[in-house]
This record gives C-alpha cells, structure tokens and sequence, in this order.
C-alpha cells in the first residue's frame, strides 16, 4: 500500500473511506464527535441503539453518511478510553485493515491517531499502524496454484496531522520499509526446504545487491570455506546434498565508520541429523533459517530507508540431514578458532554453523556483533513466544537493544551470561563440548558461542520462540525480529 499525510478535518476528507475511533461506555473520539456533530447526531444514535458498542476490534460501516464529503465512514472500536495498549492498538489496526480491504474502498483516511496510547507518541502510531497493516495483508501464495484476493483491494492510507506532517510522514516511510523487510523475512522462512536451500538463499542475497546500489553481496562456497579452516561449520553440511554457503551482505551508508555486523543463522531445514528429530512438527524445520531471514530483511529495510550507518550481514547456511557422511555423537570438529568441538547431539547443529560466522566476522573490525538464531527449544520453555531471548558480554549492548525492543513492540528479555555456566560444557575429549545438559539450555548454548566472541563485543537473540507461529490457521513467519534490529539502528544513529 501507499501511506500519506492530510490536515483536512473528517468532514471535509474527500476520500473513499474515513476511518474514527469510539470507546465504551459510548464516549466519542474527537474525530467522531465532528462527525456525529455534522450528520445531526447519527453516530451517537448507532451507539445508542448497539449497533457498536466500542469493543476492542468492533468496525461499523456506514454509507453516504449526511454531512460527509466522503461515502463511507468506518467506526472502529477501541475499547475503554485511555486505557488502550500497544496489543490492543495493533488488534483495532489488524480489524480496520481487513474491514476496509473488504468494502471495496480503494483509498482512506485514518483519524486514529487520536486514540492515546499511554507514553506513545503519534509518529509511534503511524509506524506501528503501518506495520500492522501490512502484516494483516500478507498471504502467502508462492507455491499456491490459486491464492485468495480482494475483488477491489485498499491501495492507499492517508493518516490525519494537524501540525506535524513531516514527521508523520517519515514515520509512516519507516514504518513501511520495516513492514517490507519483515515480509521478505516472512516469505523467505515460509518457503519449503526444497525451495529455499543454502543456494536459494544465495541467490536471494544477489538480488538485494542489485536492487541496492548500496548492497555489496559476497558467495563463499564450500572449497573457500574449507581454505579458511571452517571445519565446524563444514561439518554439519557433509550430511547433505545442498552445499553450504557463506554470504556476505555489507551495506555502506556511513563511510569509514566501523560496522555492526549481524550474524543470521541459515539452517535451511534442520532433520536434526544422526540425533533425528521427532516426525511430528518437523515440518517446522524449514523455520530453522529465519534468523537470516531476519538479516535479509534488515538489510533490505535499511537500504530502502538510505540509513547513514555501516551494517553487514552475515549468513552461514546449510542443511542438517542424517546421511553416512554425516556428523556423529562423539565426533570431535576443529572450528575456524583452532578451537575443538565435541559433538555429543547433532541436533545442536546451529551454534557449530554460528561459531564459524563468528570468527569470519573479525575481519570487518566490528562496532559490535549481534546474531540472530532460531538456536534451542529451551528458550520457548523458559519464556514462550512473545519474547525473544537476549544474553550478551557487554551490559551496554544488551541495554540498548532492550530498548529498541521495547521502542518497536517487539520485545527481549535478557537472560545471564555467567562464567557458572561454562563449565557444564567441559569435555573430556576436545576443547568444549557442543552441549551443556538438560539445565539452562539456551545459557549454555550462548556460552558455547561466547567462548568465540571474545574480541569484540557481542549479543546474542535466540528466536526460536519468535519466529514463527505453529500449527492451524496461524502457521507461519512472524519477520520478528526485523523490526527490533532496525530500531536499534535508528537509535544508534540518532545516539551518534
């Protein structure tokens, strides 16, 4: 959709549809009320006789109302006044959008800015609006023979600004930019394993580089890799017939300056290997790539919004399937650090793929290092899937994308990082084991990949519970976290 600006008041919008917001209790937005003032009282008369009572996600469509320059007026409800939240703003977005992609109205209006998001500022809303909208739109059809589409589908949104059209207007910019790279993440962990494999994901990666003039893309195959010492990384990729890649993606928007470099997890389809995985739901282990599904789609954000700032991507990828060349319990690898790796599970396969990335990464002489890893089960035990993981070696770090998190609505919870943890993967055999034991999985799975971050500051997000929606109606990719990552940039940027 297209996203605009307008200082005409409700009554006044020539536009096919104008969007205002009322509460329980039948209190009137400000919108609402002009409205109800210019058609003799019509809205209050609908409120009075039930037909919308203001509960969050209730819409009302109303035609060629009297006093109106525009046919139809939309009412959505929004629940208690002054007590609405982020989650329930997003929900009377998502019910406004499909309500209105639904009523053949090709352009509209919204006034719901008006609605008080507590500690939320307008330019907030019109991002988070944008986000929502394009959220709710996006169907999935690239292996479909027949897919669903509105007869006459909303083109384009106009939001209402008094005095501040600038900055609504770069909010709803940045908001659109992360709602596409967030569907480009969702396209790309929503495609079958058979589609999108380490070269698929290449291939991908090349495209970005041609749509961006800012976008340099770099391939290593498994040759170059091998030349590099990368025996960890390699290792997981000898069970399979799709080889490995190592793509590089560098965004240059800020000269010289020192990058930050995001590491996105690529496993491409995750079997688990000779440590099998369960038959039920390992359908869902095409999802095992969407942490670089997440760097494509901050990359493709970033470079859509001409961000002046220094970022690269990087994207180890592979597959983990059960084959005779494949690893074994109890095989010792020799990563790109020199370090030796006992593997004791196969189905560890993730951080064996990042420590290698990890290492490739020093090269650039990062500001910091973030990766982005759907990496242990155990992170959906500890905090289910509204939050994603965070652990880190510097405190700092760790602060700000909290608070990019926080800023975005998409959320990190930070867990501990301790030296207490590392012992549970000594080995007897090699220099750490690739497992820790049944406690604090996701701890110990950031503590392996710890013991190759320590020349340079790092933060770890595991995704596993974020990524994607399991089972029914709801499967698919959630683009989390696209939006957190570039809310950190923007912040560092405005820092800077």
């Amino acid at each position: 959709m297209q996203y605009f600006v307008t200082s005409s008041t409700p009554e006044t919008e020539k536009t096919d549809c104008v969007v205002i917001a009322v509460y329980e209790e039948s209190q009137l937005s400000p919108s609402a009320s002009t409205i109800n003032t210019s058609s003799n009282g019509q809205i209050q008369k609908l409120i009075d006789r039930g037909d919308i009572t203001g509960k969050i996600g209730q819409t009302l469509m109303l035609q060629d109302l009297d006093g109106m320059n525009s046919p139809r007026v939309l009412i959505a409800g929004c629940g208690k006044q002054n007590e609405t939240t982020e989650n329930s703003f997003n929900t009377i977005i998502t019910s406004v959008i499909k309500a209105l992609d639904a009523s053949g109205a090709n352009t509209a209006t919204s006034y719901l800015n008006e609605i008080d998001v507590k500690q939320r500022s307008a330019s907030w809303k019109t991002s988070q609006t944008v986000i929502a909208a394009e959220a709710s739109l996006y169907i999935y059809t690239s292996t479909k023979s027949t897919a669903p589409s509105s007869e006459k589908p909303i083109q384009s949104v106009a939001f209402f600004s008094e005095s501040s059209e600038k900055e609504i207007q770069q909010a709803a910019m940045q908001g659109l930019a992360i709602a596409n790279g967030m569907g480009l993440a969702k396209e790309l962990g929503n495609l079958p394993g058979n589609v999108c494999t380490p070269s698929y994901l290449a291939e991908q990666a090349q495209s970005l580089s041609e749509q961006f003039g800012s976008v340099t893309t770099t391939i290593l195959d498994e040759e170059e890799m091998e030349e590099l010492g990368m025996g960890s990384l390699l290792s997981v990729s000898r069970g399979s017939r799709q080889p490995a890649k190592l793509i590089t993606m560098n965004y240059q928007g800020a000269g010289d300056e020192k990058p930050v470099v995001f590491v996105g997890k690529g496993l491409t389809f995750d079997a688990g290997g000779i440590s099998l995985k369960p038959a039920a739901g390992m359908d869902e282990m095409k999802y095992d790539m969407c942490g670089s599904a997440s760097v494509f789609g901050t990359i493709s954000a970033i470079a859509e919004l001409n961000l002046p700032i220094n970022v690269i991507g990087i994207v180890p990828s592979s597959e983990n399937m059960p084959d005779g060349d494949a690893n074994k319990p109890g095989d010792i690898v020799t990563s790109m650090a020199g370090k030796t790796i006992e593997i004791l599970n196969t189905d560890a396969e993730g951080r064996l793929i990042l420590c290698d990335a990890l290492t490739y990464s020093e090269r650039f002489d990062p500001a910091v290092v973030i990766d982005i890893a759907t990496l242990t089960g155990a992170i959906i035990v500890a905090l289910g899937s509204k939050t994603t993981g965070l652990m880190a070696n510097d405190q700092a770090l760790a602060d700000d994308l909290l608070q990019a998190g926080t800023d975005s609505h998409d959320r990190a919870w930070q867990l501990p990082l301790w030296d207490d943890y590392q012992e549970q993967l000594d080995s007897n055999f090699a220099d750490i084991a690739n497992i820790g034991g049944k406690e604090a999985g996701s701890v110990t799975a950031a503590c392996f990949l710890s013991r190759f971050t320590e020349k340079f500051t790092w933060a770890h997000l595991d995704i596993a519970g974020t990524a994607w929606k399991s089972g029914g109606k709801n499967k698919g990719a959630t683009g989390r976290p696209v939006p957190m990552l570039v809310q950190y940039l923007l912040n560092r940027i405005d820092a800077k």
